[in-house]
């Protein structure tokens, strides 16, 4: 049976827009955490990558949301622990937005299992979504920040 994601009423979208002209990729984006922050972001006026691995339905769901505040989004189903995904993604995202300006390296996942019950297959799938994912999304960010300099109309920082 699959899991659903509780019904939230959403708030008013925000006047204030703190963050308009601002782009940014979330990894883990269609559940938890993830999700929350996208949609913060994207009421703050931020445009955003929506990042899933799985459950389409829920990022198209969550791009919906940011849509319906005036942000832009665009779901990107990608492995974070696959570099070529990675690399695919971020190139989709600065394609479609010119840039990325912030990067909410969100993703993770937890294998439940006794310490000892622990297949060594468990363990890697952790390490590579957990640790490897981190690098590869981080680094892609830095790649596109430090290429792109500091815009000053933006922010103090190049992301």
């Amino acid at each position: 049976m699959e899991q659903r994601l509780p019904e939230v009423v959403m708030p008013d979208c925000p006047v204030n827009k703190l963050l308009k002209g601002q782009k940014a990729v979330v990894t883990g984006a269609n559940s938890g955490i993830g999700r929350a922050v996208a949609i913060a972001l994207g009421h703050a006026g931020a445009d955003v990558v929506v990042n899933y691995v799985v459950n389409a339905e829920e990022a198209d769901a969550v791009c919906l949301e940011i849509e319906r505040c005036g942000s832009r989004s665009l779901a990107i189903q990608a492995d974070v622990s696959s570099e070529e995904q990675v690399l695919s993604m971020f190139s989709r995202a600065v394609e479609t937005f010119g840039t990325i300006d912030i990067l909410v390296n969100n993703a993770g996942i937890q294998r439940d299992a006794p310490f000892e019950e622990m297949t060594l297959e468990q363990w890697r799938q952790v390490i590579e979504v957990n640790l490897t994912g981190q690098f590869l999304c981080a680094r892609e960010a830095i790649r596109e920040f430090k290429k792109r300099g500091v815009n000053s109309k933006v922010s103090c920082s190049a992301g």
